[in-house]
């Protein structure tokens, strides 16, 4: 995520760290445990996770049980930030601007939105993030 802060030229404060490299099919409750564990323990108020598309919702669903005191905003992207025409630093714009404006809870930011965790669900067919 620094690499892509940098060429985004993002003037925010922010303080990065990798938890682990997994396809998101492949994530199983006790991942999510080490996600929520180090969201808990942080200082930071203001959180973003970066996350495959397949499970996002489920991830923050899960985290949502627990955080209540931090905004939490997960976001990935459709095409990977490695191919041209990628969405993935569009959806970090979004992310990072939500974290900073939004209310202690936990959302995804993805083609253009910012969903509440409960309310969003991935549609495969369209290959985008809608309402549910």
């Amino acid at each position: 995520m620094v690499d892509m802060l940098n060429r985004g030229r993002s003037m925010a404060d922010t303080l990065s760290e990798v938890l682990f490299l997994k396809d998101s099919l492949e994530m199983s409750d006790s991942d999510r445990d080490f996600i929520l564990d180090k969201c808990q323990s942080c200082d930071e108020q203001n959180i973003l996770i970066t996350h495959g598309t397949d499970t996002m919702v489920e991830t923050a669903s899960y985290l949502a049980k627990t955080l209540k005191d931090k905004t939490v905003v997960l976001f990935g992207s459709m095409i990977p930030y490695s191919i041209d025409q990628s969405d993935a630093l569009f959806n970090l714009g979004v992310a990072l601007s939500a974290v900073q404006l939004k209310e202690p809870g936990v959302y995804i930011a993805m083609n253009g939105k910012v969903f509440d965790f409960d309310k969003v669900k991935k549609d495969k067919s369209l290959g985008v993030f809608v309402n549910t």
